[in-house]
């Protein structure tokens, strides 16, 4: 089995922190050997594990588990995107760097994902490429970088970049909309805003034309099982038919593009499973698990595995045969 959505958090100091920004970036603090925190200047911002930053922890779990793989990238909060980005790309580089030493001693278990300055194309361009030539497997990037959407013509071009230059993409949410007045409690930016702005983030590639202009060699991956986009796919292709404001963008029903991209299999239920996978095919989903964070899978793999509808092949294709074709993994 192999995990191609898993976050890790580096032993980010405070002075790297401050280094960057003494407020917004973020640094872990180590309260003992079972738990940790990450902050934000003198905040806390999450009680986290020390799997995230230990990775022989990690591998003895993978080992509970039985996961053969984990492809490991940042916790979002690290992204930066909205800081400097002359200071944010020697923080990408900093952070690719500790990501790489994070799995250099189980080079057969744990692969990783790199992250970019996204607010500036050149420089994501260019670490996307140095962080591919250092040993990642890709890049993981946010779904939107402030008020721009991944149709932005700055973050195509970035897409496009990847697609040329073989770089698979893993478009994670993050930074969720209704902000705090409308989403208190409950977790509802998490259970609500998550999977709308995945799906925004492919929608927002459809209905603008975006995969017309970029090649099918984009390998892209969006997490949390697409969001909300398999659920509401006909809602979108009903409006495509019957309105042109839907369609003035989009040349192709939008249902016609699910073979542009592929999604994580982190949905939590046998029949949204099922349901993804009719909308997708099993060769576009992979498995995800959001490993270690609490509204992960518990035990990863396990609901494809029991998932009774889903073929021999099929099962296959998503623990292990698409990632292994995804990543270009031996």
């Amino acid at each position: 089995m192999i995990d191609i959505h898993a976050h890790i958090f580096p032993r980010i100091s405070r002075a790297d922190a401050q280094a960057l920004d003494p407020v917004q970036a973020p640094w872990l603090k180590v309260i003992s050997p079972d738990e940790g925190m990450i902050m934000k200047g003198d905040s806390e911002f999450r009680p986290v594990i020390p799997v995230l930053w230990d990775p022989d922890l990690r591998v003895a779990d993978m080992d509970r588990l039985g996961l053969d793989m984990q492809i490991v990238s940042a916790t979002p909060i690290m992204f930066g995107y909205e800081l400097d980005a002359h200071k944010v790309a020697g923080w990408a580089a900093r952070m690719n760097d500790l990501t790489l030493e994070y799995c250099a001693g189980h080079p057969a278990r744990l692969k990783a994902l790199a992250q970019v300055p996204l607010q500036d194309t050149e420089m994501a361009c260019r670490e996307a490429s140095r962080a591919m030539a250092a040993g990642h497997v890709g890049v993981q990037i946010g779904n939107h970088v402030g008020d721009r959407d991944l149709d932005d013509a700055q973050l195509v071009e970035f897409l496009h970049h990847c697609a040329v230059n073989q770089i698979p993409v893993l478009a994670h949410p993050w930074d969720m909309m209704g902000g705090p007045n409308r989403m208190r409690q409950w977790m509802l930016p998490w259970l609500v805003a998550m999977p709308a702005e995945t799906s925004l983030g492919i929608l927002s590639l459809i209905l603008s034309g975006a995969f017309e202009r970029l090649p099918r060699s984009l390998k892209l991956c969006f997490a949390h099982g697409g969001g909300s986009f398999a659920f509401t796919l006909g809602r979108v292709d009903n409006a495509w038919k019957y309105r042109d404001i839907v369609r003035q963008d989009c040349p192709h029903l939008p249902s016609s593009y699910c073979d542009r991209f592929s999604v994580d299999s982190a949905v939590f239920d046998p029949k949204a499973l099922r349901l993804l996978v009719d909308v997708m095919g099993s060769e576009r989903v992979m498995l995800g698990s959001d490993y270690p964070y609490p509204l992960g899978e518990e035990k990863i793999g396990q609901l494809v595995s029991d998932t009774a509808s889903l073929a021999a092949l099929e099962k296959q294709r998503i623990l292990a045969d698409n990632a292994k074709a995804f990543f270009n993994l031996a």
